[in-house]
């Protein structure tokens, strides 16, 4: 027998399933080209200004006579300020709305980020990226959490990968623009062209924070931009999402074994995250591009090969509602080219594809990731879990750049530190397998 949609809204009426599919496509349509490409803006933004580090450090060591050590543990204590802040950051979130929270966030990271320039002694080193941690905390669980506002899990999966295409993208922009300033500010009055980067890339995160105050809306009810209709439409779909999760306390969050094994698996996928994102720029150096201009131009390939690969998977995904192996087999796609890079790391070209096929599979793990806990976490649950899972799992930025550095230091290669970051990737795709299928596949 045939069946209709409920009302909509105020003086809707009642529309024919197909109208009715047409409608909510129309309407999801109108809400992903309002938020999205705002959103991936400010995450690009947000990415660069965190892993920057990586090309100031073409220069930086140099200048001010880090080791290898030292600058992994600056790039990684960046996380520890991160896990502390993150939790009741993204609980603040919840309370007092995105639009302030994330204008905040984004004011005070780009502030420190320039400040940075300032930096001389490895004391100051440490301590800038660790309040850089602090400033930024919240930020990305906090968009992760704003889109269950907005979308459905069987939306959210190609929708967050859409916004963490940032990642790839701030590699494809910010590589050449690091290596372009770089070259072209060093001696600048008076001043290195690591210092002009730092500076450079700050700046506009505090342009687009006061942005932000104006442009987003912190739930679907307070968005002019939407008619009755479309707002019905959307609070509805929520609605009947969250009435199938279980809002339960915070204390009952932090002891959950599911939220545990969550955090534990993206532990393992930001380790191979950040080993390459903190070392590309050297991982390319090293197979005998000198040129600071080069090397940012050749840090675009493998991000730019990224974005294609994590919308194509992310499509698949949500089309056949599968998640745990599209997750598994990028992983391991990721830890055979981490792998390769360091057979082949004399040789530029074939570097290059090792390197670009270890990208494509870590970036691509990512955004899939989010949409494991979101299918089971709701509420106030939502915003503590997502926010315990990132932070803990981002305790794996802290680990990673810095044992690679020691690796390096020790070894004299950065062969040891790929092999480490392969292994932590093939564990995070073993423990996605684990997790039951009817828990997450929706």
């Amino acid at each position: 027998m045939a069946t209709t949609t409920p009302p909509l809204g105020p003086g809707a009426g009642t529309l024919p399933p197909q109208s009715a599919s047409s409608f909510e496509e129309a309407t999801y349509r109108k809400v992903s080209w309002r938020l999205i490409p705002f959103l991936l803006l400010c995450y690009v933004v947000a990415y660069l200004d965190r892993v920057n580090v990586g090309f100031a450090k073409l220069q930086m060591l140099n200048d001010l006579k880090f080791s290898e050590t030292v600058y992994g543990l600056g790039a990684g204590i960046f996380f520890i300020g991160y896990f502390l802040f993150e939790v009741p950051s993204n609980v603040i979130l919840h309370r007092v709305g995105a639009r302030m929270w994330i204008a905040r966030i984004m004011i005070s990271w780009g502030l420190i980020s320039a400040a940075m320039m300032f930096v001389t002694t490895p004391a100051m080193f440490y301590v800038m990226r660790f309040l850089l941690g602090l400033a930024e905390a919240g930020f990305f669980p906090g968009i992760i959490l704003y889109l269950t506002y907005w979308y459905p899990a069987n939306r959210r999966g190609r929708t967050t990968t859409f916004f963490m295409t940032a990642v790839a993208l701030s590699g494809v922009i910010g590589g050449p623009i690091s290596g372009w300033a770089l070259k072209a500010f060093a001696g600048v009055h008076g001043l290195a062209g690591w210092q002009w980067m730092f500076v450079i890339e700050g700046i506009p995160s505090v342009i687009i924070g006061l942005c932000v105050l104006a442009y987003l809306d912190d739930r679907i009810r307070h968005a002019k931009w939407l008619t009755d209709e479309e707002k019905a439409l959307l609070a509805r779909n929520i609605a009947a999402e969250e009435a199938q999760k279980e809002d339960v306390p915070i204390a009952t969050v932090m002891a959950s074994p599911r939220v545990w094994l969550m955090s534990l698996i993206y532990f393992c996928f930001v380790m191979g995250l950040y080993g390459v994102s903190f070392w590309l720029p050297t991982l390319i150096k090293q197979t005998g591009v000198a040129d600071p201009l080069s090397v940012g131009l050749l840090t675009a390939i493998p991000y730019g090969a990224a974005v294609v690969a994590m919308v194509l998977v992310a499509r698949s995904a949500d089309r056949t509602r599968e998640r745990r192996w599209h997750i598994a087999i990028p992983a391991v796609a990721g830890a055979i080219g981490l792998v390769l890079s360091a057979v082949w790391r004399t040789d530029t070209t074939l570097a290059m594809a090792a390197l670009t096929l270890g990208t494509m599979g870590i970036l691509t793990t990512l955004p899939l990731f989010w949409s494991l806990p979101t299918a089971f976490l709701a509420g106030t649950a939502a915003a503590a879990g997502i926010a315990l899972i990132n932070s803990l799992g981002n305790l794996a930025g802290f680990l990673s750049p810095y044992a690679v550095g020691w690796l390096k230091d020790a070894t004299q290669s950065t062969d040891s530190g790929m092999y480490l970051l392969a292994a932590s990737m093939v564990l995070g795709a073993l423990l996605t397998l684990s997790v039951p299928a009817r828990t997450v596949n929706r």
